[in-house]
């Protein structure tokens, strides 16, 4: 009698436990964390997103025609315009392809190949960043922000050596250009929303398979123990 008794006890406390635990995995206030806003259209890691999503560093996100997006972040908030793809990192946001719109109180940065857009002070700022066929567009809303290039790409040509040598800086209700080819070398293959998730929901999921594995184990009375025999029937 024992033995049944603890067995349905356990059974019934995993059952509480693991999706408990779970929920503290996914919770949005990991650092770096989003909420995503959007009314359909918008991808997230390949699969649709719905609105109020929570997404993290490293989640790859896609707006379709005619849908975009919204992020919300602590002390900032980015517009993801239609036909973009980014990738979300720790208080920066990695523009593959199309436009963003970012007012930041956080210094949030954008980073398009070999260059970071970036608030120059820690105030509210607002800045919108283009790349369409290799050009990217740079403007200044409120307050500055500067473009830095990563020093490990290849030298600039000497047209624009001068221009970033030292970074570019973008003034208030200013909006510059630059050449992605001449500033980065060649461009990397496009990033598609077919990717695979990120690692952090791979480990959730396994972690909640484990949880339910154990639990219908102890429900069904498995584990590699003999069902006792009936004083009935042998």
């Amino acid at each position: 009698m024992r033995v049944p008794i603890l067995r349905g006890f356990l059974c019934w406390v995993m059952l509480v436990i693991v999706p408990v635990s779970l929920l503290g995995q996914s919770a949005p206030n990991q650092t770096g964390a989003a909420i995503l806003h959007t009314q359909g259209g918008v991808w997230v890691n390949g699969y649709e997103a719905k609105d109020s999503s929570a997404v993290f560093p490293g989640d790859l996100l896609e707006t379709k025609p005619g849908s975009s997006a919204n992020l919300n972040l602590d002390g900032s908030t980015v517009l993801i315009q239609p036909e973009s793809v980014a990738k979300l990192q720790t208080n920066m946001l990695e523009l593959d392809h199309g436009s963003v719109f970012v007012g930041t109180s956080k210094a949030f940065k954008v980073r398009v190949n070999c260059l970071t857009v970036v608030p120059v002070l820690e105030e509210w700022t607002q800045y919108e960043v283009n790349n369409l066929n290799g050009n990217v567009q740079v403007a200044a809303r409120k307050d500055d922000v500067y473009v830095d290039r990563a020093a490990d790409q290849k030298k600039p040509s000497a047209q624009t050596e001068t221009q970033l040598s030292h970074g570019s800086t973008v003034h208030e209700t200013e909006q510059k250009s630059f050449d992605l080819s001449e500033i980065c070398g060649a461009a990397a293959p496009p990033k598609g929303a077919g990717m695979s998730l990120n690692p952090k929901w791979i480990a959730v999921g396994a972690a909640g398979a484990g949880g339910i594995l154990l639990c219908v184990l102890l429900c069904s009375g498995g584990g590699g123990g003999k069902p006792p025999v009936s004083a009935v029937q042998p």
